[in-house]
């Protein structure tokens, strides 16, 4: 096991990613049966977000005082929109790229969340749906 871990420690400093879920989302047909479904599963708390948005979204609260381990509900966009799992990384540019080099595709570029930081959307070799994110330091260290 120790081996492993070694293995995989060196594997991510040798990428520069953190390699680590900090976000999901959930799409919905009925976002209202969702947070219901949801809610009752799991005792999560779901709440429309309080800020300015292009869309609507629910913020979910899984009980957790971290918010990296927390997550997201919106109105599906797409027939086969399914739910994101957001990999924290450290430069959203560099891991397009490699996504890219081992054989995976970006289906959407470097997007903006203000005041929060950056995401791109891909698929991996076998058409699953991830997103990369970097956060905005400079805006997180100046709250």
């Amino acid at each position: 096991m120790s081996t492993q871990t070694k293995s995989k420690s060196k594997s991510q400093k040798s990428n520069g990613a953190s390699a680590r879920v900090v976000w999901f989302e959930i799409p919905a047909n009925n976002v209202e049966r969702a947070r219901s479904f949801y809610g009752k599963l799991f005792g999560w708390k779901i709440d429309k977000f309080p800020g300015p948005s292009t869309k609507p979204y629910w913020l979910i609260n899984t009980g957790n005082d971290d918010p990296s381990r927390n997550g997201g509900m919106m109105e599906r966009q797409f027939p086969n929109h399914t739910i994101t799992n957001y990999i924290g990384v450290p430069s959203v540019e560099k891991a397009a790229a490699k996504v890219e080099e081992l054989g995976g595709k970006v289906c959407m570029g470097k997007t903006a969340v203000p005041q929060m930081g950056y995401f791109v959307l891909c698929n991996d070799t076998e058409n699953n749906q991830f997103a990369l994110w970097e956060p905005d330091e400079g805006k997180i260290k100046g709250r």
